[in-house]
C-alpha cells in the first residue's frame, strides 16, 4: 500500500544524463549529469559580473548551452542568494555565486541552488546534484534520457 506522500508527490526516476529546462534563465534545453557524488548543482558560466540593482545583488553571466558550440551563446540575470567556497572535483577550493531559479525535468518544475562556474573542459554543462533532487526524484545509474531524448538532428521528434 502507499503512503498518503507517495500517492500526492510522485517521485520521477532520472537516468544519469538528463535534458532539463532552466526557465527563468531562458535555458529551454541544457544536458545535465545527475550526481549524486555532488551535493550542490553548477552551471557552466562565463563573464560573470554582479551589480546591485533597488538593493537587491545580481549576476549577469553567458552560457555556451550546447557542449562544442562556441557559437550560441544565452545571457542570463539571476539573483544572488549567497557566494560561498565549493570544493570541486578535483579537491580545490573555489568561491562561487549561488542562485536560486526553477529546474522542469519530466514536466515538474521545483526551484533549485546553484553555483556558477566555467565549465568549459567538462563533458556537460550543467550538473543536477542531490540536494536539487532530493525528495524529488530517484536515479537510475544504468539508464539515460529517462524523462525525454535528445531532440533528432533535424529539430523532428
Amino acid at each position: 500500500m502507499k503512503s498518503k506522500k507517495q500517492q500526492q508527490d510522485p517521485q520521477l526516476t532520472l537516468g544519469w544524463r538528463e535534458w532539463v529546462g532552466l526557465p527563468d534563465l531562458g535555458l529551454l534545453r541544457i544536458k545535465a549529469k545527475v550526481d549524486t557524488g555532488a551535493r550542490t548543482s553548477t552551471l557552466h558560466a562565463f563573464e560573470v559580473k554582479t551589480s546591485d540593482v533597488d538593493g537587491q545583488q545580481k549576476v549577469e553571466f553567458l552560457v555556451h548551452p550546447k557542449q562544442g558550440d562556441q557559437d550560441t551563446v544565452v545571457r542570463c540575470v539571476a539573483d544572488v542568494i549567497d557566494r560561498r567556497s565549493v570544493r570541486d572535483s578535483g579537491g580545490h577550493n573555489e568561491m562561487r555565486w549561488i542562485i536560486r531559479t526553477p529546474v522542469s525535468i519530466g514536466g515538474q518544475t521545483w526551484p533549485i541552488e546553484m553555483t556558477l562556474t566555467e565549465r568549459d573542459n567538462m563533458r556537460f554543462r550543467m550538473l543536477l546534484g542531490r540536494t536539487a533532487i532530493a525528495g524529488v526524484a530517484t536515479v537510475n545509474p544504468q539508464k539515460s534520457y529517462l524523462t525525454g531524448g535528445k531532440p533528432k538532428k533535424n529539430g523532428a521528434k
